[in-house]
């Protein structure tokens, strides 16, 4: 029996037919049933250009119907589909196709040349392009080519996918995910958060990555819904839409972009079900306004490359501020001390671990960083720190690269930054730790204050005075217009520690 996860979207697929699959706000519409077809040639094509079952194919390119119908080919005709940042550069293109070793290379006609370049150094065989309005060479070839309409049979662990890790700190590892992860995670997602064939989902996230890719587009795919398929996120163009939809999944920066703008609403919201949330912590009050604003309680959940999710708000029940949920059905959690691994009671910080259908099945080329994330057990270090509540609701406390070790205790960020956060005139904060001469490591905040604000160093200081045990207390604190952060809205400590790395230092 074949597990190929374009197995089950075909079915849903065939039975919708003429119903909208992929709609665009320039009257751009792929049907399920021509997106069925679409997939039949760009097989075909990936087939003529030498793709087998078990290769890579490796993708670069703009948001575009197309570029989500090269996926669901690259599925059918068995191949691991290999989605690549659109802002990578070419030396980290040369990794990436030098380290998966892709028989197909699919890039932006604008970047043909170069990407030519790097392929042809890199030892890929074929690149082809593809852009967004239908355009590009793949696309003239699928008009060509012999549709492949049979769907090539998959074992659930044979790979569907690899996603690069964002590769903050050392080098980038291909997380390699199987038919049986991508079909688990889609159909748990579907049934916790009740899409069916009736919803339109407002999609505004980029297709490189877990979030927009596999939560987006699968839950979409298993459940026969619509897409109002958007480049990037626009703040006019979302709100243009919200009536029309039911459903928004984004970052936390949409919701703050959308709570900046008077024009959200209870009224204007009327018609949506379901906003989530995830890809970087959403604040408390972030929460709480965008409640009172437009009656909605926005759902919060928890994921990684790795996994797809692994916690979630409940559809039904309390979605707690602050608090990624509950795991999803299959999904498995355990929390740890990071030294020892004993398991840690009902409020305690400790490592989180994860198992179920969802975790990944290695790094690509990477043994021994698999066997050292990855146990035997099944469970999945996922080098977050966290703590579970007496109802089971899942809080993530940081990362456990960004703890801070100052004087010989733990410091946790995130408990800093939300006393930092709640201050008036502060927007948002990031907290780190530096070398410092005495204690290790100083804790550092690095604070972007609201438009028209006045606060400095000693305010903020003073007002965590008593407000957190002296060790927690940042030695410095330092004021930024925006914090760096990555294309998913993740900021990015490693570049403010590199900042800041200095500042303790004698002269």
């Amino acid at each position: 029996m074949s597990h190929n996860l374009f197995e089950s979207f075909a079915e849903r697929m065939s039975a919708r037919g003429d119903a909208d699959f992929i709609v665009t706000r320039e009257g751009r519409r792929y049907s399920y049933a021509q997106a069925l077809a679409a997939s039949e040639r760009l097989a075909g094509t990936l087939a003529s250009l030498g793709v087998k079952p078990g290769d890579r194919v490796a993708v670069q390119v703009d948001k575009s119907p197309e570029a989500i119908l090269l996926y669901l080919a690259c599925l059918r005709i068995g191949g691991a589909y290999l989605p690549l940042n659109t802002g990578y550069t070419s030396t980290e293109i040369d990794y990436f196709l030098g380290d998966a070793e892709p028989a197909l290379y699919v890039c932006r006609p604008a970047a043909a040349d170069e990407a030519e370049r790097v392929a042809r150094e890199a030892g890929c065989p074929q690149v082809v392009t593809l852009g967004t309005q239908g355009d590009g060479r793949l696309m003239e070839l699928a008009e060509q080519a012999e549709p492949m309409e049979s769907i090539e049979s998959r074992d659930e662990n044979d790979l569907a996918a690899i996603l690069y890790t964002s590769g903050t700190t050392g080098r980038s590892k291909g997380a390699m995910l199987t038919h049986r992860n991508l079909a688990s995670n889609a159909q748990a997602l579907v049934e916790a958060w009740r899409f069916d064939a009736n919803d339109r989902l407002i999609h505004a996230l980029p297709i490189f990555h877990t979030h927009g890719l596999f939560v987006a587009c699968n839950v979409v795919l298993m459940s026969g819904a619509a897409m109002l398929f958007m480049p990037k996120f626009d703040i006019d163009a979302v709100l243009d839409e919200i009536p029309r939809g039911t459903a928004l999944m984004g970052v936390p920066t949409y919701y703050t972009r959308l709570l900046a703008d008077e024009r959200l609403t209870p009224e204007l919201a009327r018609n949506m079900r379901l906003f989530t949330s995830g890809s970087a912590p959403l604040t408390a009050d972030t929460h709480t306004e965008f409640e009172r604003r437009t009656g909605h309680a926005i759902l919060e959940r928890y994921g990684m490359t790795e996994t797809g999710m692994n916690t979630s708000n409940p559809y039904d029940g309390a979605r707690i501020a602050g608090t990624v949920g509950l795991p999803l059905p299959g999904v498995e959690i355990q929390l740890v001390d990071r030294e020892t691994g004993a398991n840690l009671p009902t409020g305690e910080t400790g490592m989180l671990k994860v198992r179920g259908p969802n975790v990944f099945v290695g790094y690509w080329r990477m043994p021994e960083k698999t066997a050292e994330e990855l146990g035997e057990d099944g469970f999945f270090v996922t080098g977050d720190l966290a703590k579970i509540d007496d109802k089971g609701y899942v809080q993530i406390v940081g990362r456990d690269k960004d703890l801070v070790i100052s004087g010989g205790y733990n410091v946790y960020p995130k408990e800093v930054e939300q006393a930092i956060d709640e201050m008036d005139g502060v927007l948002e904060s990031a907290v780190i730790g530096v070398p410092h001469p005495d204690l290790g490591e100083g804790v550092t905040a690095v604070v972007v204050p609201n438009d028209g604000a006045t606060i400095d160093e000693s305010q903020v200081i003073a007002a965590l005075r008593d407000r957190l045990a002296r060790y927690k207390q940042p030695k410095r604190v330092f004021f930024i217009d925006e914090l760096p952060r990555n294309t998913m809205g993740k900021v990015q400590k490693n570049q403010l520690r590199k900042q800041f790395d200095a500042i303790y230092r004698p002269g």
